[in-house]
């Protein structure tokens, strides 16, 4: 151990959790709430963060490919989202600015409205049209519903559980929640190494080694590396994606839509691009001028905006884009969450899957969410 090295004390925690994001913090938050001490490891401000390019959607999964049970589990977090924001306000004072009057999917072209009638049979055909509710809407309710829209909107997908936050707000809300519930947040604290032992485990992170006996990895695409010390896999990759906000205009967006919505504070935030660049985070004016020709086309209004920032960032991808709960089998206490709609699983992260990794009930639980899936897919091909 070099002189600049420091070892806490054994037991000081009961947690430590790495990652300081949305996904990071909502599990701390939820682990402190039910009386677990616990530790927040945050990395400085040149990380790769998947919050910083959220677009602050609760939006469930129009796709059921994938892990069986993701969209029911989704549809949860959606449901709790009230309470939780509630629970959040309560305690801290902060008003993360839920809307949750629903949110349209908009189609340009008659073969994505199709594709929209398709996913809504296969979405109605896994939970049932009263657990997760789709209304396709044709040009002319569309019209009534959101007068903004283009005439180029040939219709949609009306999602009445959907809603949007303040992502700032909430992380700043998720921020003081733990501080308030007896949680410790510690910034500029890259974990460079994790050591099992008996007994728990020693994170090597900022010249000091700390000894905890469970510990998260919520660390974003920094699990892919973090995971094998403890005896877990992350088999996830980063997409990009850009986005553009506006000057801060009257309000006349009235929904939020997947690649356009306006904020509370009045700015419109334009986005969804996919790219597959590696860790690259910079904009590109071919991403940014198509993002801004299709948002024009869906609301003519945008035309006249001024675009005050852009920026891109890295999202936390999987191959059939579900989450990824883990606990390890060789290291005991180690688990592993990694996941994209880091804002939409948030109340249920914090309000149950918290729970789960406290009372050491997560891998049978969620043994269909295990990174034991793509293996499996492997061996069976």
């Amino acid at each position: 151990m070099s002189g600049r090295e420091q070892t806490s004390g054994v037991g000081s925690f009961d947690f430590a959790v790495v990652g300081g994001g949305v996904v990071g913090l909502s599990i701390a938050y939820g682990l402190a709430r039910i009386g677990h001490r616990v530790l927040t490891l945050d990395e400085d401000d040149f990380a790769t963060r998947a919050s910083r390019g959220n677009f602050s959607l609760l939006w469930l999964p129009h796709k059921v490919a994938g892990v069986p049970g993701y969209a029911r589990w989704a549809r949860r977090s959606i449901s709790l989202w009230r309470q939780f924001a509630s629970d959040l306000q309560t305690l801290t004072g902060i008003d993360v600015g839920l809307e949750q009057r629903g949110g349209f999917g908009l189609c340009l072209s008659a073969r994505e409205f199709q594709e929209h009638i398709e996913d809504r049979e296969r979405l109605e055909g896994a939970l049932g049209q009263d657990g997760y509710p789709i209304h396709i809407v044709d040009r002319s309710e569309l019209s009534r519903m959101l007068p903004a829209a283009g005439p180029q909107v040939v219709g949609g997908s009306f999602y009445p559980l959907n809603g949007q936050v303040n992502v700032l707000r909430l992380i700043g809300a998720l921020h003081r929640a733990c501080e308030l519930a007896g949680g410790t947040y510690s910034a500029n604290s890259k974990v460079e190494m994790i050591k099992p032992r008996y007994g728990g485990f020693d994170i090597y992170s900022a010249g000091r080694v700390l000894s905890v006996p469970r510990i998260v990895l919520a660390a974003g695409l920094g699990n892919a590396r973090l995971a094998p010390m403890v005896g877990l896999d992350a088999p996830i990759f980063p997409q990009r994606g850009q986005l553009m906000i506006t000057e801060k205009l009257d309000r006349f967006i009235d929904f939020p839509t997947d690649t356009v919505r306006q904020t509370d504070e009045g700015g419109i935030m334009i986005g969804s691009s996919k790219e597959y660049v590696g860790l690259d985070t910079s904009t590109t004016s071919s991403a940014l001028s198509n993002l801004a020709s299709v948002a024009v086309r869906m609301f003519p209004a945008l035309a006249r905006a001024r675009i005050v920032r852009a920026w891109a960032a890295l999202r936390v991808m999987t191959a059939d884009e579900c989450p990824i709960y883990d606990q390890s089998e060789s290291c005991h206490g180690a688990y592993l969450v990694a996941c994209h709609y880091g804002v939409t699983l948030a109340a249920v992260h914090a309000l149950v899957l918290a729970q789960r990794i406290g009372t050491d009930d997560l891998a049978g639980r969620f043994k269909a969410f295990g990174a034991r899936r793509f293996s499996d897919v492997q061996e069976a091909a």
